[in-house]
């Protein structure tokens, strides 16, 4: 029956060492999230609503 409070021990240990490890971690900046800010340039047209009363010409004037 010792053994159960010596592991309940233990592994309320290591849980709080986890957790410590894991402020300081997001507080280090460790899960910042560095790659979706690059891409979202590419997605950025998506969501740009376009005004339906400008006009744009997909065709290119021709010189005669």
């Amino acid at each position: 029956m010792s053994v159960i409070y010596i592991l309940l021990i233990i592994s309320i240990v290591v849980a709080v060492l986890f957790f410590i490890l894991f402020i300081l971690s997001v507080r280090s900046g460790q899960f910042d999230d560095t790659y979706t800010p690059s891409v979202r340039m590419l997605f950025e047209d998506e969501m740009v609503k376009e005004d339906p009363s400008v006009k744009k010409s997909t065709t290119k004037n021709k010189e005669d």
